[in-house]
């Protein structure tokens, strides 16, 4: 029963030992601590007293702790906003102006005196309701670049003055030949008397041979003030 005691004597002595030694250092610490707070909300105090008794560079109130931040990388790649590009609107149809009509160029009736001759040279046609240019009216008659032309050593069978279908028959043969002959090439026209209302008289002839008297030889025409009717 001693020795139990005894045993039980030691281990609470030393539990009791253990127990203040782990205290101590906790201790010590939180004094530290407090005097550090003390010392540095007071520091403007201690400073002079501080200063008699230790060097200046211990004295110097610590330097207050900056913290760095990490420097960033300037050679980071910027990112340029990119704007989208304007659509591209092809530009309007251009409106192209319609072409004029053609207007045919008014020819100037040519004044031929006596004496002079004329070649001529054209693409005629039969005579309309339009414009006369060149064009063939009858047999006997024709114009040419406006001027009205009477062929002068003939006399043609009439179509709208016909007096019978013979002669109407007639006058159209005789103007489908003449539109033939002059457009087969140049011919020359000889003034022979003054223009009156039939035309400007002239002699047509093509290399020398007059297409009045081929006309005549054909039968599609007389010379002027033969006896003849064209109607039996």
């Amino acid at each position: 029963m001693a020795k139990t005691a005894t045993r039980r004597r030691k281990t609470s002595a030393r539990s009791k030992g253990r127990g203040g030694g782990s205290a101590l250092p906790w201790t010590i610490i939180g004094v530290i601590a407090v005097g550090g707070i003390a010392i540095y909300d007071n520091w403007k105090s201690v400073k002079p007293m501080l200063a008699a008794h230790a060097p200046a560079s211990i004295v110097s109130r610590p330097a207050s702790v900056v913290r760095s931040e990490p420097a960033r990388d300037s050679s980071q790649r910027q990112t340029a906003s990119i704007t989208a590009a304007p659509r591209m609107v092809p530009p309007a149809a251009v409106p192209i102006p319609a072409k004029a009509p053609v207007v045919p160029e008014k020819a100037i009736p040519v004044s031929i005196s006596p004496t002079q001759a004329q070649t001529g040279k054209a693409a005629f046609g039969y005579c309309g309701q339009g414009e006369h240019i060149n064009c063939v009216a009858d047999g006997g008659t024709f114009w040419y670049k406006g001027e009205k032309i009477a062929i002068a050593d003939v006399v043609s069978p009439g179509i709208e003055t016909a007096r019978c279908d013979n002669e109407k028959r007639l006058g159209f043969a005789a103007k489908l030949r003449l539109l033939n002959i002059l457009n087969s090439g140049s011919f020359a026209m000889n003034p022979a008397g003054q223009p009156g209302k039939a035309g400007a008289p002239h002699v047509v002839s093509r290399d020398g041979l007059s297409i009045g008297m081929q006309m005549i030889n054909e039968g599609l025409a007389r010379k002027p003030g033969a006896n003849g009717a064209w109607c039996a």
